[in-house]
């Protein structure tokens, strides 16, 4: 069975992440109101970015991850921008970051 990271893009700009094992039907019952929650008063959403996963652990696991980020380097995942996603992932690791 696959398991499915996405990313929502909501009316307002905001973004929403989520997981599933059939990623259809979750975006229909977003788009339609039917997952109570953030997105159901943020419609319409767009499918922004997903990901394919072989296990429920490893679904978790990178859901956590993501929802963890800022939202530019959730932007960064979206456009597969994987130089800023990995200047802005080395960013906080670097602690002459924002000294000076």
């Amino acid at each position: 069975m696959a398991y499915w990271i996405y990313i929502l893009k909501c009316a307002d700009g905001s973004y929403y992440t989520g997981h599933t094992n059939n990623l259809e039907v979750r975006l229909a019952g977003h788009q339609a109101g039917e997952i109570p929650g953030y997105t159901s008063t943020r419609r319409p959403v767009t499918l922004a970015f997903c990901e394919e996963m072989d296990t429920r652990q490893d679904v978790f696991t990178r859901e956590r991850q993501i929802k963890g980020w800022s939202r530019k380097k959730k932007e960064a995942l979206i456009q597969g921008d994987w130089e800023q996603l990995s200047k802005l992932s080395k960013g906080k690791k670097d602690p002459s970051i924002g000294s000076g």
